[in-house]
């Protein structure tokens, strides 16, 4: 741990480098749904969402491996034993003629995926705590966000000049280059005195050791709310602006003008956390997310859809909101948790995203003709971390 924080641009870099791996794995995939499910024989266009959404469920269930793992044998082994298994995965995903095996691929990816994903959250929070290990997470998701905009187009353009085989392989490529550049330039940040010897119990005193911290818990269970909702629009994306919408290739350039509202907020959030701390910002930031909900909700309760712009500037307020609270909740989580940085990430990743999936895959089989849905799963998800939240304020009182 520093004793005087330093920030370091290569580090955040990096870190950031090695979480959008996951992010393109995801969004570049958004144009090509379609396509995929026409190949692969797909006849009910929703289950297109599961490409998205299954991804998902290997990065919970894979960082209850990965996570503890790293806090026996170190950060760097266990991110490239991770890779190991996205390799195989994505072969598999390229190869395959079933839409059933093409799923294993994905929850596959998600598992090997899930290895960076969980390490670079406890390689932070080896190097940093308190406010400043939120201001670098906000910084390393501002960093993050630049994938979701260009992603979309990023597929887009290989969709259009090769095929939807051509996506994987370049993802493939992206993630081979930022695995030679963590090695050849990363340290390893946990050291060897600080190792948990490997045993059988690893998984089950982690565990325990978690839920006796109760923020942590319920900062988690947020991120799952949060997380949850946010995954809704995700999948649903590509149906909302070009089935609902009709944009066609537009598509790519509407998702990436809602995903610059993440960015901003992360960037300010970076800016502002140090002076008014982490819980406060994500205290206002889950009300104002509860608010943008209630008036979409008031005002399209008939399921009529509002006009492209009406619709986007409400996504910018919503996703603006939620750019205040993805590092901030994940910051509280991990705050006590730093002598078991691996297994907290872990646990804190499994659950709010085991959370995430089955919201995702529920509301997401609602958002057929009208986006009306997303905002009611917004607003439902949004009062349950806006309660939670008020529940720890009268624990801390």
């Amino acid at each position: 741990m520093q004793n005087k924080p330093t920030f370091k641009l290569e580090f955040v870099a990096l870190i950031a480098a090695l979480m959008s791996i996951v992010a393109l794995s995801i969004d570049a995939l958004l144009p090509a749904l379609p396509e995929i499910g026409d190949a692969l024989g797909v006849i009910n266009i929703s289950n297109n969402q599961k490409l998205i959404t299954m991804i998902f469920l290997g990065l919970g269930f894979g960082q209850l491996v990965f996570g503890p793992l790293s806090d026996s044998f170190g950060r760097k082994p266990i991110v490239y034993a991770g890779f190991i298994i996205f390799v195989i995965a994505s072969i598999i995903c390229v190869t395959t003629k079933s839409f059933e095996v093409m799923l294993i691929g994905r929850i596959l990816q998600g598992i090997g995926l899930s290895s960076p994903r969980t390490i670079a959250i406890a390689m932070i929070r080896d190097s940093y705590s308190g406010d400043y290990m939120a201001k670098i997470l906000s910084i390393v998701v501002m960093f993050f966000i630049l994938v979701p905009i260009i992603a979309p187009t990023f597929g887009q353009l290989l969709l259009s000049s090769f095929n939807w085989q051509a996506i994987f392989n370049a993802n493939l490529l992206f993630g081979l280059l930022i695995i030679i550049w963590f090695w050849k330039r990363q340290p390893e940040t946990l050291e060897k005195k600080k190792r948990i010897k490997f045993s059988s119990r690893i998984f089950i005193d982690g565990t325990k050791e978690f839920f006796i911290h109760k923020d942590a818990v319920i900062f988690t269970f947020i991120s799952g709310f949060i997380t949850g909702s946010f995954m809704v629009y995700l999948s649903t994306s590509q149906q909302i602006f070009q089935v609902q919408y009709n944009l066609g290739e537009l598509f790519p350039y509407f998702f990436a003008s809602t995903a610059i509202a993440v960015g901003a907020a992360t960037f300010a959030n970076s800016r502002l956390v140090i002076r008014f701390g982490s819980f406060k910002i994500a205290y206002i930031a889950t009300i104002c997310y509860v608010i943008v909900s209630v008036l979409y909700v008031l005002l399209f309760f008939s399921g009529k859809n509002p006009s492209i712009g009406v619709l986007i500037s409400f996504f910018l307020l919503q996703f603006f909101a939620i750019g205040f609270l993805f590092g901030n909740l994940r910051s509280l989580a991990m705050e006590p948790l730093g002598h078991i940085a691996g297994i907290g990430a872990a646990i804190n990743g499994f659950i709010s995203t085991v959370m995430a999936v089955p919201i995702a895959n529920y509301i997401g089989s609602f958002v057929t003709d009208s986006v009306l849905p997303l905002f009611v799963g917004f607003l439902v998800f949004g009062v349950l971390s806006f309660l939670l939240l008020l529940r720890i304020k009268a624990i801390a009182n």
